[in-house]
């Protein structure tokens, strides 16, 4: 930014007025204020007379992009006071082509809005006249601005001129959505990336543009201006400039703050201590509090999500509390709360922050949202961790134990159930994934083992000895709804090859016996006989399962711990079960191979 006023006069000898943003508009590179690397480039590719034919500036928004495209094009046009000089990267600023450039109003420095002119035909007139030379000054610059929003038929349009382009010819973009423009336009530009502006620095120009307006201000209200600029150079002036007409004389913090919105950091820190107390009450009347005095709720929320953020940081690298836009009292208080919350607690509460925030942002009443999600807050606020429940779960002795037998057995073998929904797995050696088990009730059924096979059994239909290989027939051909069927509705009477009986349990539908098979003759190639007996009484698939996976759950429910767990949290349920084998194979399944040494002919000894 220019900390030199470049107001006209007007018909009355008085300057007119010009917003900051524009009146403190850097006009060379000297003026740019945070983009070092980007000047020392240019400087140096100056110097070296390797212009390039096309720049192309990101950033966001207020950093500088459009004014450091026209510093480039009045810098290459510039021919000195003298009107002898060459191209520079610092302009005089006194010459025709600086001032007509400055002005607006070169005839050979064209300026398009991409946003408004997007198509083909706009970027034809450009094509169309590149062939002509400069009416007066060096070079013939066009600078497109926002260029990511031209359409891709004018981004082909553009690009062999753009590739090679007349020698009196430059082309400078500036885009906020560089990932927008397209790969074979940016290998034909050398790309400038305009960083945000530290806050010390930023800071440091609002101080100086104050002083060059004669406006007092205070420092922790130009802290709260450039929080608010988020490292924006031009939101930032223009804050100033509403301040200082809000001020009227001396602008204070409390001021700038009910231009904004914003609530009271030391009140947003005196909030969050309420919430991480679990004092609802409290909370609720500090928030209508800042409410009444004009904070935006949402806003209030947003400073507690910037605070649990920045605390969070703090804890991991103290050096951030160093922040000059965060007062002393802020930085202690902040230091502490870094220091005695746990991350655990840090994190839940960003995690329900930005929850919050999307409700307010869409609640009709934006109070009332808030309200409620600072009463969610100030309710999980003193949960305890899971080290500290299980700690206090095996301090509480446990209750008398159930009448089954076996009741409150300490469980051997096995690993601590899962606490939510439901679940459950097949046990193993019947209908895994793995192939037939063999020696599963239902495997044989009531035709003997597989050795007396009668001789006449077809080949095809050898291949299926046993029941348990026609439900894996079934899961091999994905057909769910029929292995759910069987799984659950097959009362095996008798099997063998090619003809199964079998009585249906009250899940069976009644055309069980039809789809089965008609779908096992289609798999096999091979006629199969389905049939019903009405007194087969045998368990069915699922049966045998669910018996393994209950035997499980009764096992574990009677574990002191668990019903502790059960009786503190009465809504909870044994979701899964692990045994101390599963968990032992997930363990090795996990583990890195051992490496065998070998020896190094090298090494001493």
């Amino acid at each position: 930014m220019n900390d030199t006023p470049s107001g006209t006069p007007g018909a009355s000898g008085h300057s007119q007025y010009q917003v900051l943003a524009r009146k403190y508009r850097p006009e060379t590179f000297a003026d740019l204020v945070g983009q070092d690397a980007m000047v020392r480039t240019l400087k140096n590719a100056f110097a070296a007379d390797r212009i390039a034919q096309a720049f192309i500036m990101t950033g966001i928004r207020g950093t500088g992009k459009t004014t450091t495209a026209r510093i480039i094009a009045k810098g290459m046009n510039c021919i000195g006071a003298d009107g002898q000089g060459g191209p520079t990267t610092d302009p005089c600023g006194q010459c025709e082509h600086c001032t007509a450039i400055m002005e607006g109003r070169h005839v050979d420095v064209m300026e398009m809005d991409a946003a408004s002119r997007t198509g083909v035909n706009d970027i034809r007139e450009i094509i169309d006249s590149v062939q002509y030379r400069a009416a007066s000054a060096r070079y013939k610059i066009y600078i497109i601005d926002e260029v990511h929003m031209l359409s891709t038929s004018a981004f082909n349009a553009l690009l062999k001129t753009l590739e090679e382009p007349p020698a009196h010819v430059k082309f400078i973009f500036a885009t906020t959505e560089i990932r927008k423009v397209p790969v074979t336009v940016l290998s034909r530009c050398q790309r400038f990336d305009l960083r945000r502006i530290e806050p010390e620095v930023m800071i440091a120009l609002l101080r100086k543009i104050a002083g060059a307006e004669n406006a007092r201000i205070a420092e922790d209200a130009l802290a709260l201006i450039t929080r608010a600029a988020e490292g924006s150079a031009r939101d930032a002036t223009s804050l100033l400039d509403q301040a200082i007409s809000h001020g009227a004389g001396e602008t204070t913090a409390d001021q700038v703050r009910a231009m904004l919105g914003l609530a009271d950091r030391g009140r947003v820190l005196d909030l969050m201590d309420m919430i991480l107390r679990g004092d609802a009450a409290a909370a609720l009347t500090e928030l209508s509090g800042q409410y009444a005095e004009g904070a935006d709720p949402l806003a209030v929320l947003r400073d507690l999500a910037e605070i649990t953020h920045w605390v969070s940081v703090v804890k991991i690298t103290p050096d951030a509390a160093e922040d000059p836009t965060v007062s002393p009292d802020e930085r202690a208080r902040g230091q502490a709360m870094a220091d005695q919350l746990p991350m655990r607690v840090l994190t839940r509460m960003w995690q329900m922050l930005l929850k919050a925030l999307e409700e307010v942002a869409a609640a009709p009443n934006a109070m009332m949202a808030a309200e409620m999600a600072v009463i969610r807050l100030t309710h999980v606020a003193d949960l305890p961790s899971p080290e500290e429940l299980i700690r206090k779960l095996q301090d509480t002795p446990p209750p008398p134990p159930p009448n089954s037998p076996g009741g409150g057995a300490p469980m051997q073998g096995m690993g601590a159930p899962a606490l939510g929904g439901g679940g459950g797995s097949a046990p193993a050696g019947y209908g895994g994934q793995g192939g037939p088990a063999g020696g599963a009730p239902v495997a044989q059924g009531g035709s003997g083992p597989v050795a007396a096979l009668a001789p006449q059994v077809s080949s095809a239909l050898a291949r299926y000895p046993s029941f348990e290989h026609v439900v894996e027939l079934i899961r091999t051909n994905r057909d769910v709804k029929l292995l759910v069927e069987v799984e659950g509705g097959v009362r095996l009477v008798s099997y063998q090859p090619g003809r199964i009986e079998f009585t249906p349990s009250s899940q069976a539908p009644r055309d069980l016996a039809a789809r089965l098979g008609s779908a096992l003759q289609n798999w096999t190639g091979a006629r199969w006989v389905v049939s019903i007996a009405p007194d087969g009484d045998a368990p069915t698939i699922a049966e045998l399962r669910d018996a393994a996976e209950n035997a499980l759950r009764e096992k574990a429910a009677a574990h002191p711990l668990v019903q502790a767990v059960l009786e503190s949290f009465p809504k909870a349920k044994i979701k899964r079960i692990r045994t101390a084998q599963e968990l032992a194979a997930e363990v090795a399944a996990e583990a890195l191979p051992e490496v065998e040494d070998e020896w190094d002919p090298f090494e001493d000894g």
